[in-house]
């Protein structure tokens, strides 16, 4: 299944356009601030019915409009799905959008949609809190991969967070030792089934992972620091958890270090990866999402790239062009000079 076109109405700065994609690349070429990245935006919300950069989604909306939609056109082999997303922004004072879904013109819910999409993976530098940020923006990285291939994923994770919040009350609340114990025995209990099981998921996605290390000659890895919640560390930070009022253990902790060889072994990118390097080792995530999904959905997914050229050398960008050429590509970038690296059918958008 390939993109062949989008029809953007009032989305972001977009008022009624349309573009054209090749089956292979295309490439959307424009100054700064122009709307490449929100084009590219508008192919990943027509897919995955969410965009991937608003903290509300009607930001997604042109900001003197009340209404936006995208539709796209697919194709596999003879055959054509148009899908449609439109949104509304809610009358004030309420807050949010509607959103309607749409195969073929049919109204659809959001998972029988999902279902009918194109799968999808994005690089974006918005994606740089995966090497620069917090340890809990890199958990709900990997989460939302995880959750991709495992809807009991979402759902344990759910129940680990809400049981959560329980326990820590209960810790803030009771004040009698033994009382406390009682009421703590249930949850701990509940808790480290659902940990068990986030754990185990998000060991197998890095086991996955490691197994793909090589990027041509670049070699990377990941490792994951789990903080297990288990009976024996509930009962030695017990005492501490008394003082502070909070569970101190468990998988809302975790954390994951990526890493790439050097001569003299692997070294952490997020402190000692120089800019190229950790562009490079997100790339590296987004080629083992594209293996995901070809090895367990055993489909090929789309692949959109914004701004993955930067502060690359040519060798680098050569890579990522050689690198993409089994997958149809959406490539955004303000340097034209690229155009003479590429060796492949492509598409060219001017903004």
């Amino acid at each position: 299944m390939i993109l062949k076109k989008i029809t953007i109405t009032n989305f972001r700065n977009f008022d009624n356009f349309v573009f054209c994609f090749s089956p292979s690349l295309t490439i959307i070429i424009g100054k700064n601030s122009i709307g490449k990245t929100n084009l590219l935006e508008a192919v990943y919300f027509s897919l995955k019915s969410r965009g991937f950069r608003e903290q509300k989604e009607e930001e997604l909306i042109n900001y003197d409009k009340i209404k936006a939609d995208v539709q796209i056109e697919l194709a596999e082999q003879k055959e054509e799905t148009k899908l449609k997303i439109n949104i509304e922004k809610n009358d004030p004072p309420a807050s949010g959008v509607v959103k309607n879904c749409f195969v073929n013109k049919i109204r659809k819910k959001s998972y029988q949609y999902l279902l009918e999409s194109l799968p999808v993976v994005i690089f974006s530098p918005n994606f740089v809190y995966v090497i620069e940020g917090e340890p809990g923006e890199r958990r709900s990285y990997f989460d939302i991969i995880i959750a991709i291939f495992d809807i009991e994923y979402k759902k344990r994770l759910v129940n680990y967070e809400s049981a959560l919040r329980k326990r820590n009350k209960i810790l803030e609340l009771e004040k009698n030792i033994e009382k406390l114990k009682e009421d703590l025995e249930f949850w701990d209990d509940y808790l480290i089934e659902q940990a068990n099981y986030i754990a185990m998921k998000r060991q197998e996605l890095i086991d996955f992972f490691n197994k793909h290390r090589q990027v041509d000659s670049k070699n990377f890895s990941i490792d994951y620091v789990k903080n297990e919640f288990s009976r024996e560390t509930l009962d030695k930070t017990f005492k501490k958890q008394l003082i502070l009022k909070k569970t101190l253990i468990g998988p809302q902790r975790d954390d994951f270090i990526i890493n790439i060889k050097t001569p003299s072994g692997f070294k952490n990118v997020h402190k000692f990866g120089s800019r190229s390097e950790q562009r490079l080792a997100l790339f590296w995530l987004v080629l083992n999402e594209i293996n995901l999904y070809q090895e367990i959905l055993k489909k090929r997914p789309l692949v959109l790239l914004d701004d993955v050229f930067s502060e690359l050398d040519i060798t680098n960008k050569e890579l990522v062009l050689k690198l993409i050429k089994k997958y149809q590509t959406v490539i955004t970038t303000t340097e034209e000079n690229i155009l003479s690296l590429v060796d492949m059918p492509h598409t060219i958008i001017n903004l």
